[in-house]
């Protein structure tokens, strides 16, 4: 069974890095790379062909794959030429992309979304969402901190004393945490707020405060996203978020809420209250983001207020993030072809939650 690796058209990672050819090789799989697919990740054709994978062009790697993976998916135009009983395995995001599901079904493809593997347990070593949004969070504080223009620790000096930055962050998920954490070893005061009261406790145990505002809505179900809410709790947690956000040098957002627009944690009130100089990071500007002014993929200055909207902070730390990316596919793979035949089997959990086509093929 052949794998093919495409090279991402706007992204440097890489689905499929050079170890895990030889780890997938030993489980029975050919991988077909298209030239260059690693490169932009530090990840040269040279290592690929050395764990055995065969390096191809574009084309050629549609064609024969048996399973193609990519991390974005690609356009109709190279579906079309994709054998009939191929596995696409990519971010199809069918929460946001409404027509993806019934495009690639009239096509007669099966297909496989990362992003809907189920959060649960026994998937955490496939969870693509955790591992990139885990670098989001790390890069969102490096990002913040080169632009911010002061120091994020306190320094004592013989020309005086500098205070530490005070950071906030919103959400925290996966990212959030990792955010905090970040800024805590940079030596940062940092307040993080989460609707889950669970998070209570893993972001006191990162050693930052938690804000609590009382009435939010949970959903243990939601997979890690957040839930909508009253009206009523958005109206008290932005006047909360104003009150903290004034004193704040920078803040993350990083709330999102599947197949909806991201909820204005951020108003454009709260930024014209903010410090000159403070930084607005939102990793959920893709889907709208978190801060009302906030542009995706843009940096913009605000009145003094800079604004970064980028939900692929991954893909700023390529070759980490292209390896963390890789072992899920990999556990993935290995997981969804246990059985010797090599066959989907339709009654797995991971089968029945990211199988977005051909269900009951």
């Amino acid at each position: 069974m052949k794998i093919g690796v495409i090279k991402e058209a706007e992204d440097n990672r890489v689905a499929i890095i050079p170890s895990s050819v030889k780890k997938l090789k030993s489980l029975g799989f050919e991988c077909i790379v298209e030239q260059g697919a690693g490169s932009n990740a530090f990840f040269p054709d040279l290592a690929f062909k050395e764990e055995g994978a065969s390096i191809s062009d574009r084309t050629a790697v549609i064609k024969h794959s048996d399973i193609l993976v990519s991390i974005h998916p690609l356009d109709l135009a190279s579906y079309k030429l994709c054998k009939k009983d191929v596995l696409l395995v990519s971010m199809f995001a069918p929460f946001n992309d409404k027509d993806i599901e019934k495009e690639l079904s009239e096509l007669g493809l099966k297909a496989l979304s990362l992003d809907m593997i189920p959060r649960s347990t026994l998937a955490q070593s496939m969870d693509v969402l955790s591992s990139m949004a885990s670098v989001a969070g790390y890069k969102s504080i490096l990002e913040a901190s080169n632009i911010l223009p002061r120091y994020i620790p306190m320094m004592i000096t013989a020309a005086g004393s500098i205070k530490p930055a005070r950071i906030l962050i919103l959400g925290a998920g996966v990212a959030g945490l990792q955010a905090i954490a970040t800024a805590k070893r940079l030596g940062a005061i940092v307040e993080a707020f989460d609707t889950r009261s669970a998070a209570k406790e893993e972001v006191e145990s990162l050693g930052a405060k938690f804000i609590e505002v009382e009435g939010a809505v949970e959903d243990k179900g939601a997979g890690g996203y957040g839930v909508e809410q009253s009206e009523d709790f958005i109206k008290r947690q932005r006047a909360e978020v104003q009150n903290r956000a004034m004193n704040a040098d920078i803040i993350v957002t990083t709330a999102q809420v599947r197949g909806r627009k991201a909820p204005i944690l951020v108003p454009k009130e709260t930024v014209a209250k903010m410090k000159q100089g403070s930084v607005i990071v939102d990793l959920a500007s893709s889907t709208g983001g978190n801060c009302e002014l906030s542009k995706d993929k843009e940096l913009i200055n605000h009145n003094g207020v800079w604004i970064l909207g980028n939900s692929n902070l991954a893909g700023k730390l390529p070759q980490d993030s292209s390896t963390l990316f890789s072992n899920n596919i990999f556990n993935l793979l290995k997981h969804i072809y246990a059985a010797e035949d090599k066959k989907l089997n339709p009654e797995d959990p991971i089968v029945q939650g990211a199988l977005i086509t051909m269900k009951n093929d």
